[in-house]
């Protein structure tokens, strides 16, 4: 299983979101890892009453054996259904990488 198919049924099955989207974005940075940097979008319910700490350390905790085996980062937009609607459905861009050979 690729590792963007395993973050998505991971944070499916836990989360249980109204929208989600995982995008690799590995071929933005520096070296030859392929499945290395991932920017997720999430809308959640689960998230209506966690700060914005505790929605990323539930999702890095979802995500351990990926973040061990080879994630290196985790660009996170963790949203209720209230914020994502504020935010008029959209989640900021990743910026471009400013190491490795990019």
């Amino acid at each position: 299983m690729l590792v963007q198919e395993s973050i998505e049924a991971k944070l499916s099955k836990a989360l249980s979101p109204s929208m989600l989207k995982v995008e690799n974005e590995s071929h933005m940075h520096g070296g030859p890892a392929t499945e290395s940097h991932y920017n997720i979008t999430a809308v959640s319910d689960e998230f209506a009453d966690l700060s914005l700490v505790r929605r990323h350390q539930a999702v890095y905790k979802l995500l351990e054996q990926e973040m061990a085996e080879g994630v290196h980062a985790l660009a996170l937009h963790l949203y209720s259904a209230q914020e994502w609607q504020a935010r008029q459905e959209s989640s900021p861009a990743s910026p471009n990488c400013k190491g490795g050979s990019n």
